[in-house]
């Protein structure tokens, strides 16, 4: 008979390049370190069962396979690459080899068709997944390492319908104007998302679930405008009730925003997440794969009940705590971190989220431009210009106040920290004197009779400690006035300093150490304003 693994490369897949940002593929390393997670008795077993809901590389599927063939026949690759060399110098196989090879196509095929199965997303995942899972892209193949009657195995992939209601999919929100479409071109109406009793899929009531779903659909906005669609893989799978579920996700859940603010606040509440591992740049986990605000992955324990230990790695240096979730309304990535916000807000001062004003404080766009002639003066994406006081309807009782504003836009890439794991965090941050207004690009952080008291809050908002406090929830490239949660106001008719701020909040030296390690100085004349 011929040698059932043979081929079997547990490499293939290192080199696989992603198909978009949005639907990566998760390295064979990654793969087994979100393995490591689990119970290992799990792969010890012949009865536990595990799918992987959005299938796109099979390595997982792959990955599993391996630790269940050899916690049945233990060191059986070393056994297989011996037959191979037997057979490539033209010996014979004995009887107790050919015995050995009988026993292992047995498990193989227990595995297979008993233990492992998969939903593929799209039709071109499935055929890679069944090629790197099976060996072959048709499982019914003389070429499958597990033969099976048909050509999809435990690996499906069923083209699904959107469900549409008012213009949007009922189960995705997918826009119908954008996937209302023929046949012959891509729904992305995902199986396991689509159906209202996943558990009708296989008719298996499944131990593990485990998977790194799509991250986003085009919502139908302009440019490249998307929503997240992950959450509903994760919201499906914990409905499934299985005893172990783990994903990969984005890591911009930890503070809500576009569609996932109910999501976050289940996410924080869920007491069954046992671990969950970080990384704040997200090409620490997929090499050249740019992540707004990061990845992380996570393990939900269906039995289990309490704090989540939680690891966070930067530049290759991994942290380590364990507490709730839910400790404060956006989840806080370092344990560091949380101290100083618990001891920041122990003063119960309010803070500038309060105060900071909404996006469009004047009511003017991002197109806006300036005019040929006006009575105020405009401050606008491309610099300073004229514009008609007359023509602004929002915000009137701020023109003739001092301002203090800042960049909607993040100065940092995407949220991201830069190559020596450092932010900036705010862009421009600059004082606007009275006749004058801004676009839609800016948030006023504040509003004065003295430029004296403005120019208090541009040097309070410069500093390390209002920029570390913004940042931990500011993961995007966007800033509102919700990122200014944790900031607490203060007396502007002082100026501020990070050393009056270490000593009124009582901070440690590890602690502004830990500010310090994350946030980079603003030159003295440029208020972010490179």
């Amino acid at each position: 008979m011929a040698i059932a693994i043979k081929g079997y490369n547990p490499d293939i897949l290192s080199c696989l390049a992603n198909l978009s940002n949005d639907e990566v593929f998760t390295p064979p390393e990654i793969a087994n370190d979100i393995l490591d997670l689990l119970p290992q008795e799990l792969f010890e077993s012949t009865t536990t069962t595990f799918l992987d809901p959005g299938c796109k590389s099979g390595v997982f599927l792959r990955e599993i396979a391996k630790r269940l063939i050899n916690a049945q026949l233990p060191g059986y690759e070393k056994e297989i690459a011996y037959f191979n060399e037997k057979q490539a110098r033209g010996e014979e196989l004995t009887d107790e080899d050919l015995s050995y090879l009988e026993r292992l196509q047995s498990v193989v095929d227990h595995v297979f068709h008993n233990q492992l199965y998969g939903i593929a997303i799209t039709e071109l995942t499935s055929l890679l997944s069944r090629r790197s899972v099976y060996c072959a892209k048709n499982a019914n193949s003389k070429y499958s390492v597990s033969h099976f009657s048909s050509r999809e195995g435990n690996i499906r992939f069923v083209p699904g319908k959107h469900t549409w209601k008012d213009g949007k999919c009922i189960y995705c929100g997918a826009p119908q104007s954008q996937y209302d479409r023929s046949s012959d071109l891509e729904s992305y109406a995902y199986e396991w998302i689509h159906t209202q009793d996943p558990k009708k899929i296989f008719n298996v009531d499944f131990d593990v679930i485990i998977t790194n779903p799509p991250y986003d659909i085009s919502d139908g906005g302009a440019k490249a405008s998307s929503k997240p669609i992950y959450q509903y893989f994760v919201d499906q799978a914990r409905m499934f009730k299985p005893r172990y579920f783990v994903s990969v996700t984005p890591a911009r859940w930890f503070a809500g925003g576009k569609g996932l603010d109910s999501f976050r606040a289940s996410m924080l509440k869920d007491r069954h997440i046992r671990y969950l591992v970080d990384y704040t740049d997200s090409s620490e986990c997929f090499p050249g794969i740019d992540i707004s605000g990061g990845v992380c992955y996570f393990l939900w324990d269906r039995e289990y009940n309490g704090n989540c230990s939680i690891k966070n790695i930067i530049k290759g240096k991994a942290s380590y705590s364990e507490r709730p979730l839910d400790e404060f309304e956006t989840f806080v990535r370092y344990s560091v971190a949380a101290d100083i916000i618990k001891k920041v807000g122990s003063l119960g001062e309010p803070t500038m989220d309060k105060q900071v004003s909404s996006r469009k404080p004047f009511g003017l766009d991002t197109t806006v431009s300036s005019m040929p002639d006006g009575d105020i003066t405009l401050r606008y994406s491309k610099g300073l210009g004229k514009y008609k006081s007359k023509l602004i309807t929002t915000g009137r009782d701020l023109i003739d106040k001092w301002k203090t504003i800042t960049s909607y836009a993040s100065y940092d890439h995407a949220g991201q920290p830069d190559k020596d794991g450092m932010r900036k965090v705010m862009s421009i941050i600059e004082v606007l004197p009275p006749q004058s207004v801004c676009s839609e690009v800016y948030l006023i952080a504040g509003a004065f009779d003295t430029e004296a008291e403005a120019e208090n809050l541009r040097g309070y908002f410069r500093t390390k400690f209002v920029r570390f406090l913004v940042a931990q929830i500011a993961v995007t490239q966007h800033i509102t006035k919700g990122c200014f949660a944790f900031v607490p106001n203060q007396d502007f008719s002082e100026e501020w300093t990070d050393e009056k701020l270490y000593a009124k909040y009582k901070l440690t030296d590890e602690e502004i150490n830990f500010i310090e390690s994350l946030i980079r100085p603003i030159d003295k004349e440029g208020a972010g304003n490179e």
